[in-house]
């Protein structure tokens, strides 16, 4: 089993910065992807940004030049630096880590963005 725990969510005026932490413990091993996706209310949840653990990255076009996704393997943690936020961020973030023999969820944590 893998247990992640978030913080550093909360409310933010537009243009604002934030950054969310996650860290996992438990059955993490060495090769994996870890990632935030957010859900806002009435959308589908959808990826945010991931990194492997050769420290690949991928991004959602809409937040391309405006979030930074980073880790640290030796603390089994992962970042995501928020620059430039919009309203249009607000959501739940979740915090994701897939390995071959699962997929596990963090519990969540509120962006909110004010205009």
């Amino acid at each position: 089993q893998v247990q992640l725990v978030e913080s550093g969510g909360g409310l933010v005026q537009a243009g604002g910065s934030l950054r969310l932490s996650c860290a996992a413990s438990g059955s993490t091993f060495s090769t994996n992807v870890m990632g935030w996706y957010r859900q806002a209310p009435g959308k589908l949840r959808e990826l945010v940004a991931s990194v492997t653990s050769g420290g690949s990255t991928n991004y959602a076009d809409s937040v391309k030049g405006r979030f930074t996704i980073s880790r640290d393997n030796a603390k089994n943690t992962v970042y995501l630096q928020m620059n430039s936020l919009k309203p249009g961020d607000t959501a739940v973030y979740y915090c994701n880590l897939a390995h071959n023999f699962g997929s596990y969820w963090g519990q969540g944590t509120q962006v909110t963005v004010s205009s």
